[in-house]
Order: C-alpha cells, then structure tokens, then sequence
C-alpha cells in the first residue's frame, strides 16, 4: 500500500495473487509476463511469457501489448498499439491480474468523465472506497459486488456482456456453475446498495439482450 503520495508513478495490482502489491514506475521500461525476468511476474496460464510492457518516453507512459495470446485492456479497450497512460488508467492483463496506473496522488478514481465537472459515482482505485457524491458508501462493497462496479467504470458507457461479468467476478468458475439468476442476483445487490446514497438515479443500467452499463451522472 501506497504510504503517501509520491513524484514516481507507480503500477497498484487490484486482483488476483498479487492484490495490493505496488511497482514503482523509476526505470525506463517495466515488463509484464510469466518469465521469471519479468518485472512483474504472473504466473498463470493465460499470460504469455513475456505478455506487455509499460515504457516511459519523453511524452509520458505507454503501454504495449507484446502480441500476447490473450490480450491487454487499458480501461475496458483491447490495445492494439502503444498508449499513453493517465491518471487513474485501468490495465487488465488478459484475465489474470488489474493494475492501476497511479501518478503523484495516492488515491486515484476509477473512472474519469470527459465531460466539464466531476463524476458523481467514484471510486478509489488503491482502498476499494466508493462514494457518490461526498458521501462515502458504508460497510464497503462485498468483493463481487465491488468487482463488477470497477467493471461497468472501467468500460465508461459501453455494455458489459453477461460472459464477461462471470470471467470477470468469478475468475475460478470459468462460466460453469455461474447461472443467469447469479448475475442478475448481484446487480440487484449492487443496486440496492448504491441506492442507499442515491435513491433517485439507477446507476445500472439493463440493456436487453445484451448486458449491463453504468450511467455515471456529472455532478
């Protein structure tokens, strides 16, 4: 954990094994794999040997994909080529493990709108706090719960797919045993709590056939 905010960006794992581990962002390249020179070290069967990597240039940071097998996302989106990293930037390595890129501020939101003004739903991306508002959410979300919101802010206002909620909070289930009524079982939950601290607005949004969105307001 992130003792106080610091000039070096730094990469925060927000799941699997490695949840809660921090990398400091001071060489020039940090990589990414299941190599054991990785910097980075994930040792599961759905990353490649040496899977993506993050570099710093004049400009800033970018994240590569290495032509793994399974993929790297930066907030929800496959990448395809060098990207730059911000604030609050969201990198999932194929399945396996999230991370964080975390400038100079130890608390980070999630989800960040182009749009003037802040978001009304944030969330802090290193103590899995949520607030609407200045309301913070009290007890904390359960970590399904709180998995499938990172989820639906990690895609913005895209439609998050039933599959992709199941890889996404039941990892070790892949698909089996996690029935329709599950799913739609957590949104409810996830509904009901935020509905606590904003009874007028419906975060989660049903779209038939298809999935789920998040509808962020700007405050």
């Amino acid at each position: 954990m992130i003792s106080e905010p610091s000039d070096v960006p730094v990469l925060v794992a927000q799941s699997g094994a490695l949840q809660g581990s921090h990398w400091r962002l001071e060489g020039e390249t940090l990589l990414i794999g299941r190599g054991g020179d990785c910097d980075i070290v994930i040792q599961d069967r759905q990353i490649s040997r040496y899977h993506a990597r993050v570099r710093r240039t004049p400009q800033g940071f970018l994240l590569e994909d290495l032509g793994s097998k399974n993929g790297t996302h930066l907030n929800g989106s496959p990448v395809k080529m060098p990207s730059p990293l911000q604030d609050g930037d969201v990198i999932q390595v194929a399945f396996a493990l999230e991370l964080a890129f975390v400038g100079r501020e130890a608390t980070m939101p999630l989800l960040r709108d182009s749009r003037e003004g802040a978001a009304r739903l944030r969330m802090d991306a290193l103590s899995h706090r949520v607030w609407i508002g200045e309301q913070e959410l009290e007890p904390p979300l359960s970590p399904p719960q709180y998995r499938l919101l990172e989820m639906l802010c990690r895609s913005g206002s895209r439609v998050v797919a039933r599959s992709d909620i199941v890889q996404q909070v039941w990892p070790d289930e892949e698909g089996e045993g996690v029935s329709e009524q599950a799913v739609d079982a957590l949104v409810r939950r996830l509904r009901d709590r935020l509905s606590d601290l904003d009874p007028d607005h419906a975060y989660v949004v049903t779209v038939r056939g298809h999935g789920f969105r998040l509808d962020n307001p700007v405050s």
